[in-house]
């Protein structure tokens, strides 16, 4: 299994995603700057957080228009596992791959510190398996999904709210969701189910060390994914 991490101008959390995933889950990951136009050599994409080209223009608007997007909309459409995390999820978002947007916090302030998540469905890749509740780190300050409502049935009709806030017992409650996300929606998938965008940081929860290794039961996905195959 290769993953590509691209890198932009501003990736921040790029060293946590090739880190987690070449010594907490035991995959080939390799760093792909932005420039790149095939990926050709890869069968996965891990699109980390930070803050590409500065947040200028939308979160993720710019990086969403970079050369390397054009390669992994292509890998999108074949049905590639694709993640995108934080400003991953924002770019996801920006280059269309994923509905919707990620507006400012309902806090109006950056948010870091750890919450509560659970898989919508089991019906996907990403969220196979996955019962009870992931702690898991978030750092933002645009994480607040939003969608029309349309877009919205479709994400409910089609079992594409891949993980949502929730309570450390697994409940659903507003005071659980750290941002005001609709519906507290964590993260989202594409109509193949194998694009998944989530603004909680699975590659920070990975090992004991770090407090916690849920992370790992999503990042697991890849070799899911490779295994498919």
């Amino acid at each position: 299994m290769r993953v590509a991490v691209p890198q932009f101008w501003g990736s921040n959390c790029d060293q946590d995603a090739l880190h987690s995933l070449r010594d907490d889950l035991g995959v080939q990951a390799s760093y792909v700057w932005y420039e790149e136009t095939s990926l050709t050599s890869f069968d996965g994409v891990f699109i980390p957080g930070g803050f590409s080209y500065g947040d200028y223009l939308r979160c993720g608007a710019i990086a969403a228009r970079a050369p390397v997007m054009g390669a992994i909309r292509d890998m999108a459409h074949a049905g590639a596992p694709i993640l995108g995390v934080c400003n991953g999820f924002q770019i996801l978002c920006e280059a269309g791959l994923l509905p919707g947007a990620l507006l400012r916090n309902e806090s109006q302030r950056f948010s870091c510190r750890d919450v509560f998540v659970r898989a919508a469905q089991q019906d996907s890749l990403w969220t196979r398996g996955i019962e009870g509740v992931l702690r898991l780190p978030i750092a933002h300050m645009d994480g607040r999904y939003v969608c029309d409502a349309e877009t919205l049935r479709e994400l409910r009709g089609g079992h594409r709210i891949a993980y949502v806030y929730c309570t450390r017992e697994g409940r659903l409650d507003p005071t659980a969701n750290p941002n005001g996300s609709l519906l507290n929606v964590a993260g989202i998938l594409n109509v193949k189910g194998n694009v998944l965008g989530m603004m909680p940081h699975p590659e920070r929860a990975t090992r004991k060390s770090f407090g916690y290794e849920d992370g790992l039961r999503v990042l697991s996905a890849f070799t899911r994914a490779n295994i498919a195959v």
